[in-house]
């Protein structure tokens, strides 16, 4: 597309068009410095440093189109170095997004379109939410990898309709963080040829030079990476810039990094080049003699010169006549391939396909059962064939996660089609790739791991939640039950820290046909990710003639197992300790104790239920109330009342097997029933 040239750019000299990027720079270091100042809030930084190397990108590679944000073959670029925000609103301002003067003006500022931080969904153009370091070059793999991905499963010989880049603008600060260590290792040894990250390497952060705590020659660890390495080259020399990304985009074997030496703050007289520029405003003195010294009016403020829109609007018109020879080619390849067009387009759209569900397991009774890793193993063997966009994999835990079906060919270098992904043992990075591909439309990503490791991925399933991006969370060895691994890999806390994370359903079920319906509502919800928690022990597959249907977990909680009249007594259980509450109602039933058993396999969704529900699942007279859980106790007395009992682990596991640790730490039917005593004072 950089090669394709309007009528006004052809007639113009490389003066001309030199004297417009250097103009267009300085309005974005211009828009950059008001907005700061104006919010008294910012990070003008980087903005200024990096404005000459985004020029470059934004209008003479970047293919885009700012009257359809979500055409699917566009480019994606990922401001990963999202505290400099500005520099993305300015691009997309003066490319013609639909973000008008007045969001810039209103930076920072509530309900604003302009955010100190991007975010996906809020602000037209932002392809995904960026600010905590290294998640958005993470979060491009991903990006990457759908690309190769979807271009392996739809171009044919004769046809091409997914044909894109991924571009980055990463940070010191994004390069130390291990999150884009263990995402750029992937990248390197799945030789993702189309994402190109431009390093701002100015040598600043917040503490004061690099050097403080960053010595390693970043390029010669990309290399080692499998990366194709460029530079140190000059990031204010624009046609050095250019060079290196037409090069970069040619490099189809492996990603590619340009690192740019810039100047943090360029143009400001007294703190270019130092951390007093990183996130301060310049200050009434300062903004006027960088105003000066970069030839920009002190008035009005936020001036944006007819011209310097000019190249922005330009690549902007070439990515519209790009997204109308795309949809010719389109149409094409849904005459000639009208089942796979239309698979193409339903996936885009985020719909399911007719009949997905059809082909679920459903279990019979058995006292013996299965783990319910297992079951969910056997239902995305159902769920793999029936929906070509779900991808996923493992961290190194494919046997014991249960994530990987029989007829699923590992993805790599040499089969881009397949749908398994090798993580390796990388789970933060695992969570931040599959934000990126689940964000770039067109699949659907799921990932696997110990629930003790969530801790290692906790601010990837935090920014899924946070970016409504459906992302499915595979967590096996929910508890003290995994056993002989002892306390380092036993789950304590784990759970109720991620029930606290906002827009996350966590499902806990308690036999192999509440997983079925698990997975089903989790694969139905397309506004926020699903999170699951599966025992490594065998569970009983309850006989569901004798107790309610599994489907009860569509509300989250729901009566499985109730007495006849009102209930003298409430046992409240998520997935293995149902089992133990439906011991303990048999026990005190012999003592004459009227109780029902009620399993909460996601208490998102029950907390969402009417209130009328919510009543006649935990009737509010019934004041007598146990929760059990093999997990912390807290958050348990909002469901049984601060005087009510809670049968759990406050305290850490120990190795053995799971029987006699459960049998140890007093999570038994007995001790279920004690409690259960206590709370009705008998």
């Amino acid at each position: 597309m950089a090669d394709v040239a309007t009528p006004a750019a052809e007639a113009r000299s490389a003066e001309e068009t030199a004297r417009l990027e250097t103009l267009a720079a300085s309005t974005i270091r211009g828009l950059t410095i008001d907005a700061v100042e104006a919010a008294d809030s910012g990070h003008p930084g980087l903005p200024m440093g990096m404005a000459d190397a985004a020029i470059v990108l934004w209008t003479q590679f970047l293919k885009h189109n700012p009257q359809d944000p979500h055409w699917p073959d566009r480019d994606r670029f990922v401001l990963s170095a999202g505290h400099g925000s500005m520099l993305l609103y300015s691009l997309l301002h003066l490319s013609g997004y639909d973000l008008p003067m007045e969001e810039l003006k209103n930076f920072r500022q509530l309900h604003s379109k302009t955010p100190g931080h991007p975010e996906v969904h809020h602000t037209p153009g932002v392809e995904t939410t960026t600010g905590p370091l290294g998640q958005g070059i993470a979060n491009a793999v991903g990006m990457a990898l759908a690309e190769k991905h979807l271009a392996a499963q739809f171009n044919t010989d004769d046809h091409t309709i997914v044909d894109h880049y991924t571009y980055v603008i990463a940070s010191d600060g994004d390069l130390m963080e291990g999150v884009s260590n263990e995402a750029s290792s992937l990248a390197g040894h799945l030789g993702l040829g189309k994402l190109v990250v431009l390093y701002d390497d100015n040598h600043v952060t917040i503490d004061g030079d690099t050097s403080l705590a960053f010595s390693e020659d970043v390029g010669k660890r990309y290399e080692a990476l499998g990366w194709h390495v460029q530079g140190p080259l000059d990031g204010h020399d624009r046609g050095a810039v250019a060079d290196a990304i037409r090069t970069a985009r040619a490099t189809v074997d492996r990603p590619s990094l340009i690192v740019c030496k810039t100047t943090i703050g360029y143009g400001s007289p007294n703190h270019a080049g130092t951390s007093a520029i990183h996130s301060d405003a310049l200050g009434e003195e300062e903004v006027e003699a960088t105003k000066k010294n970069l030839g920009i009016p002190t008035e009005p403020l936020f001036l944006v010169p007819a011209e310097a829109t000019a190249l922005l609007k330009e690549q902007a018109f070439r990515g519209m006549e790009a997204q109308c020879e795309w949809q010719g080619a389109f149409n094409a390849y849904q005459e000639d391939e009208p089942e796979q067009a239309a698979d193409f387009e339903r996936r885009f759209s985020g719909e399911l396909p007719d009949g997905w569900a059809d082909d679920l397991p459903t279990f019979e009774p058995d006292a013996k059962g299965m783990a319910t890793r297992a079951a969910s193993g056997k239902v995305l063997g159902a769920l793999v064939p029936a929906l070509p966009e779900l991808i996923g994999g493992s961290a190194d835990l494919t046997p014991s996660n249960k994530t990987k079906t029989d007829d699923m060919r590992d993805f790599s270098r040499e089969h881009p089609e397949g749908r398994y992904l090798r993580f390796g043992v990388r789970e933060h990075g695992m969570g931040a790739v599959l934000n990126g591909l689940t964000l770039h439309g067109g699949l659907r990503g799921y990932g696997g791991t110990f629930l003790i490791f969530s801790d290692y991925m906790r601010p990837t399933i935090r920014l899924a939640a946070l970016m409504e991006t459906p992302v499915l969370f595979v967590f096996t060895h929910d508890s003290v039950g995994l056993g002989e691994d002892g306390p380092t890999h036993q789950p304590i806390e784990q759970l109720m820290s991620l029930r606290a994370i906002p827009n996350l359903p966590v499902f806990r079920p308690c036999d192999a046909n509440e997983t079925v319906e698990a997975w089903k509502l989790a694969i139905e919800r397309t506004e926020g990710p699903s999170l699951f928690a599966f025992t490594r022990q065998n569970v009983p597959t309850l006989d569901r003639e004798t107790y309610a249907s599994a489907e009860g977990v569509r509300r989250g909680a729901y009566v499985l197992s109730d007495c006849e009249g009102t209930p003298d007594l409430l046992l409240l259980a998520t997935g293995s300790e149902v089992h133990l509450a439906l011991e303990a109602q048999d026990k005190l039933a012999e003592d004459g104790i009227a109780t029902r058993v009620v399993s909460m396999p996601c208490w998102e969704l029950f907390d969402e239920q009417d209130q009328d529900y919510r009543d006649a699942v935990l009737p509010p007279d019934v004041t007598a109330r146990v929760g059990v859980e093999a997990g912390a106790t807290l958050g348990w007395y909002k469901y049984v009342g601060l005087n009510g009992q809670v049968v759990g682990l406050d305290h850490f596991g120990q190795s053995a097997p799971w029987e006699e640790v459960y049998d140890d730490f007093g999570l038994t039917a007995k001790a279920v029933a004690e409690a259960a005593r206590a709370a009705v004072g008998r």
